[in-house]
């Protein structure tokens, strides 16, 4: 399990990294909200500490792009803000779970722990739909406006990506780790080549594109 730490106080962030490093969580540290931005385009994690008060910003504001742009995984705010007000706007903005500063370092391992095996066993849509595309997990088949569609293995697996997070640009390193299991970058048109497939068998003539690139960094379902 990866967790993103958005924390500016130094002693702070070493101390929460330690606690999870020893329970075996992969761990990494960014003091800022641009940072935490290039962190999150990099890998994907499986949950963020968030903490609030940020050197170039608000983590609230944080955590509204990325509710925004798809990112489903717990959010844990810790901050210093206690007030009711601050807690509930939190929550409303899409946070998991709220723990003021100071804290129990024991506390939050295990609020992180129950976060993260809630998310693990909580409901799993096995049928995906957009726009006319129609993916059936356990049955293993895809559709498009009602006509069956032949794909691969990696065809799908990718397709199933896309569709798990409309919306959120996904980077060819994620894509990478969640299609190939690679956490190096794949042959430089690898990925470019099985998304072309997935749009020669999607796409249609004179409609959006189904997939948009993101010049630079990654592709997006549209």
């Amino acid at each position: 399990m990866k967790i993103l730490i958005v924390e500016d106080e130094r002693k702070v962030g070493q101390f929460i990294e330690q606690a999870l490093r020893e329970q075996a969580y992969t761990v990494r540290v960014t003091p800022t909200l641009a940072a935490a931005r290039d962190a999150l385009a990099e890998s994907p994690y499986d949950a963020v500490v968030l903490d609030l008060g940020l050197p170039d910003g608000d983590g609230l504001e944080l955590l509204r792009e990325w509710r925004a742009a798809g990112f489903n995984e717990p959010v844990l705010i810790l901050s210093a803000r206690d007030a009711v007000d601050d807690r509930i706007r939190g929550l409303n903005l899409g946070a998991d779970d709220y723990l003021p500063k100071p804290f129990s370092v024991d506390e939050l391992v295990a609020r992180i722990r129950s976060l993260l095996r809630r998310q693990s066993t909580g409901p799993r849509h096995t049928v995906l739909e957009h726009r006319g595309v129609r993916l059936d997990l356990l049955a293993r088949t895809a559709e498009c406006g009602g006509q069956p569609v032949e794909l691969t293995s990696r065809e799908f697996a990718l397709l199933e990506l896309f569709l798990q997070n409309p919306r959120r640009v996904l980077t060819r390193t994620l894509i990478a780790e969640k299609v190939w299991d690679a956490s190096y970058d794949l042959e430089t048109n690898l990925i470019d080549v099985y998304v072309r497939r997935l749009r020669q068998k999607f796409e249609r003539d004179g409609e959006a594109p189904f997939i948009k690139t993101v010049r630079g960094t990654g592709y997006q379902l549209a």
